[in-house]
């Protein structure tokens, strides 16, 4: 697993993301009245953007993301935001002790396509869909192999599948919302715009 090439902006400034969440965070919000109590893991939280969400929202948050500068940020958002209830945690998500039904949302934003190869990203898939609970939330978010510029990535090689393999990977979910999109951003440590093919899923566990 690799940082993804990103330690070099977190190095250059704080909230390399923003502090916006993402747009599947955003949404899960609308369909779920409440989430005082539930548990998250943000499998590569980044600088905390998204945990930061819903922890201001009453949500239980275990960040987990392998790089220690993205950590620090994200602890410095939380403490100068004054939001509680979030563990950070520098890890390779690979490592982690994962239980049945643990978490009640898992989201994993920008993560797969930083693994290692295809084996790796089925197998952290199934091990995280495990750990949620059943009539839980999955929030997947990657980079896929339709059209991927990485002018603004020097060094950095992701693992890229096909869209039609990450929903297949969530055969017997309840899709709620999965698009191959175009994300068109300009990073703030080089200024460089380019654009990348998107998939993004929302999907709920089945009660079994």
């Amino acid at each position: 697993m690799t940082d993804g090439g990103y330690d070099s902006g977190y190095r250059a400034c704080q909230c390399f993301w923003g502090t916006e969440p993402g747009s599947l965070v955003v949404k899960l919000s609308v369909l779920v009245s409440s989430f005082v109590g539930l548990k998250v893991l943000d499998a590569g939280c980044g600088e905390g953007k998204n945990s930061l969400f819903f922890a201001a929202k009453g949500a239980v948050i275990h960040g987990v993301d392998i790089s220690e500068i993205a950590i620090a940020h994200a602890r410095d958002l939380a403490s100068a935001n004054a939001v509680y209830g979030i563990e950070f945690e520098v890890k390779d998500i690979r490592d982690m002790k994962l239980s049945s039904g643990q978490f009640d949302v898992v989201v994993a934003y920008g993560l797969f396509h930083c693994l290692r190869g295809i084996e790796d990203i089925s197998t952290l898939c199934w091990r995280l869909q495990s750990a949620t609970r059943g009539g839980g939330y999955f929030i997947l978010c990657a980079l896929n192999s339709r059209y991927q510029d990485l002018s603004a990535h020097p060094g950095f090689t992701p693992t890229i599948l096909p869209h039609d393999d990450y929903r297949d990977m969530f055969r017997g979910w309840e899709i709620l919302e999965c698009t191959d999109s175009d994300l068109t951003e300009t990073h703030p440590d080089n200024g460089i715009q380019h654009t990348h093919s998107m998939t993004r899923i929302l999907a709920r566990k089945p009660v079994q």
